[in-house]
């Protein structure tokens, strides 16, 4: 008797102490699980944000050494006393800084003076300023690139500065830095839901998305690093870094060879355990650390412990219960098992394939579809019918037309069934529209197959669908991408380029309207001493309008400088009578060598609007240029007849302000065509480049007005701005 209880009382023992070590490690294996996701997360996020990190320093790394390469930067820095000069580089910084997005562009000597800035025009202007203390620009006037870290020491805003050498002739004249703003990415960070923080070579904390955590260090900072900071002004006039408030340690559970560390802290006055990753930027001297919270892990591990112990728990009821059962019912079961292994043997095997084929069919993401050879559907798999919109029932036993046919393409597909019935479909598949039952389109893959059963009798034709609409989805909006970017990068360079020829025009034109006004005098000095004065008076004439062209060039060239840079544009109070009339002298003559007749409408032309004369003459001239090239004759148009050779110019009053409309007697514009008209690049001439009616339009909205295109109800097409009225 007491060695059957001792045997008894040690099987419990035994059975308690398993099932505690089994709660505790299932508690262990969830904990390990939750931290590997966890860190694998880390990870991610790290990776993204030193992505997001390089990313920027690398979309602004190239402009220092853009800009420093500009011939007027380098003369500025041989002539730091020319104004014209100066103005230019300002200019030159100012258009960088507006199109790239960087905080601001300076130019600064060898002696650390800033002699140019793209806010020279500012209350916080750089210009004037000296930052000979500063290490980028010690960097750079020794031949190397500079990268540093702090708050201005005009402006007390904190940046990243890119500090590159000036040379010439293989000496530095000077430096050119560029500052770019981390606060954006800094104030992403503060709405995400967990805490990152950016420090410094000396542990410094200068970015976080925690602010009590500012300028704080992961340890005490040493009196020489203190020094060093500052000397050169790195965080302004702060001269205390207090340690964080932070308490760490490594992964303590045995088995979880994980990287990072715990932290232990306060955020935001609340008590957080963080899982934290350190992640190196050893380009820029900075450490990344990202962090998550540990309360996902706690209660992942207290999760598995209530499980496991409820499962444990369950199983022992589950034991005692079976035990009194198998007591109670011994031989009613011995009975049952004896009837159940006769059926499982006739049953199991019939069972076993059709469950396996059953799961298999169920599980499938690929549309299965079995027809006989006539073509009626004698199968159809679940993914088949949530891909149609049709239940089984509703598919099963139909016959060529199925309800899942596109009505616009159903020759098409009744051909392609017939190929797949008699055995020519393609090996490769064939691409095919289907409407879902709800009614939207769902573009498929199929691809057909012999269905043969295990006697290899041809019982019909087996077809498996894939659905292929998102990644048909995903190739259009990639080529529409791809066409947005395209157009991007030839607007750039356009831009780019007229601002060029802007600029190296206006002077050839001042030198040509210069010689025009000396040989004007040199005429009129001429036909003074000379019996024809006639011939004098017609040359000086003549040398009036050279002039009068000349000067008229320049302004159009100061125009599209001012263009491209808004703050030149020169904005007057003006009637449209007079722009018009101007427009109308300036194209008489190509009017009359086409023979078109161009009539004025002007209802109330006199109507004051504010705007830019050069520049909406430009426009008028454009839109009558481009109606009187509609007229034109072509093998498909031949020349109207001289009564419709005319094109109007009307001008009256829209409830939104002054409607100037020119409109020709073309053949009109095709009707798919008329959104994409004002498109960059788009044109249907020959030897055209796409850009005057988009060029027009973004004049009009400059000066508060919009611009439209219609074709008009007896032919031809009507374009159409309205300006704002001035009181």
């Amino acid at each position: 008797m007491p060695t059957w209880f001792n045997a008894r009382h040690w099987r419990k023992l035994v059975a308690a102490a398993g099932a505690l070590m089994l709660i505790a490690a299932c508690g262990n294996w969830a904990e390990r699980r939750e931290l590997q996701f966890k860190m694998d997360a880390l990870r991610q996020a790290a990776a993204a944000h030193v992505l997001g990190l390089r990313g920027l320093v690398e979309k602004h790394d190239f402009l220092p050494h853009a800009a420093a390469r500009h011939p007027d930067v380098r003369d500025l820095l041989r002539a730091p006393m020319d104004a014209a000069l100066k103005a230019r580089v300002d200019g030159y910084f100012a258009d960088l800084q507006a199109t790239t997005g960087a905080a601001v562009l300076y130019l600064v000597d060898r002696s650390g003076l800033t002699l140019a800035a793209s806010n020279w025009n500012l209350p916080s202007s750089f210009v004037g300023q000296s930052y000979r203390r500063r290490p980028y620009v010690e960097d750079a006037l020794q031949g190397r690139r500079g990268y540093f870290y702090g708050l201005g020491l005009t402006t007390g805003q904190s940046g990243l500065f890119i500090a590159e050498p000036v040379r010439a002739d293989g000496a530095v004249l000077g430096v050119v830095v560029v500052k770019i703003s981390l606060e954006p990415l800094q104030a992403a960070w503060m709405r995400g839901g967990d805490p990152v923080v950016l420090r410094d070579s000396r542990g410094i904390v200068f970015l976080s998305a925690v602010p009590a955590w500012l300028f704080h260090g992961i340890r005490p900072l040493a009196a020489n690093d203190a020094r060093w900071i500052a000397d050169h002004g790195q965080y302004g006039s702060r001269a205390r870094f207090d340690v964080l408030p932070w308490r760490t340690e490594a992964h303590g559970r045995p088995g979880m060879d994980l990287p990072g560390f715990v932290l232990h802290t306060d955020v935001h006055g609340r008590r957080m355990d963080l899982l934290a990753l350190d992640t190196p930027l050893p380009e820029l001297g900075w450490t990344l650390t990202v962090t998550t919270d540990m309360k996902e892990v706690v209660q992942a591990r207290r999760a598995a412990l209530a499980l496991t112990a409820l499962a444990v728990a369950l199983l022992l009821l589950g034991v005692l219960y079976w035990r009194l059962r198998d007591k109670r019912f011994a031989e009613q079961r011995a009975a049952r098992l004896e009837l159940e292994r006769r059926v499982e043997e006739r049953t199991s095997d019939l069972q076993e394939a059709h469950a396996f084929r059953k799961a298999m069919e169920d599980s499938l993401l690929v549309g299965m579809r079995a027809r006989d050879p006539e073509g009626k559907i004698i199968y159809v798999n679940p993914a088949l019918c949530a891909m149609v919109g049709y239940s089984a029932e509703e598919l099963l036993g139909r016959s060529p037309p199925y309800p899942y046919w596109h009505p616009d393409d159903l020759e098409k597909q009744a051909r392609e069934s017939d190929e797949a019935l008699q055995g020519r479909a393609a090996p490769h598949g064939f691409e095919s529209r289907v409407r879902h039952k709800d009614g939207h389109d769902v573009i498929t893959m199929v691809y057909a197959a012999p269905l043969v059963d295990a006697q290899g009798v041809h019982r019909g034709w087996m077809s498996s669908v894939v659905d292929i609409t998102a990644q048909k989805q995903a190739e259009t909006r990639q080529r529409e991408q791809e066409l947005r970017l395209q157009r991007s990068a030839r607007l750039a360079s356009v831009g780019e380029m007229a601002s060029t020829l802007a600029h190296e025009l206006n002077q050839p034109l001042m030198a040509l309207s210069n010689f025009a006004v000396a040989a004007r005098a040199l005429a009129g000095t001429a036909a003074g001493g000379s019996a024809d004065t006639t011939a004098g008076t017609m040359l000086a004439g003549a040398l009036d309008d050279i002039v009068g062209q000349s000067r008229r060039a320049s302004e159009i060239v100061k125009r599209v400088r001012a263009f491209i840079n808004p703050q030149r544009a020169h904005y007057e109070r003006l009637g449209m009578d007079s722009v018009v009339a101007h427009a109308a002298t300036l194209l008489k003559p190509e009017l009359q060598r086409h023979g078109v007749t161009l009539r004025l409408l002007m209802e109330d032309g006199g109507a004051p609007v504010r705007g830019d004369r050069v520049l909406l003459e430009q426009v008028l001239a454009n839109l009558v240029h481009n109606a009187l090239q509609a007229m034109q004759p072509t093998q498909d148009q031949p020349h109207p007849p001289p009564t419709q050779r005319s094109i109007e110019l009307a001008c009256q009053r829209a409830e939104q302000g002054l409607r100037i409309t020119v409109a020709d007697r073309g053949p009109g514009i095709p009707p798919e065509q008329l959104e994409q008209v004002f498109a960059p690049f788009f044109t249907t001439k020959a030897d055209g480049l796409g850009l005057g009616l988009n060029i027009c339009r973004t004049i009009i909205e400059a000066h508060g007005g919009f611009m439209t295109v219609e074709n008009r109800a007896g032919g031809g097409a009507a374009f159409s701005f309205t300006l704002p009225t001035v009181p």
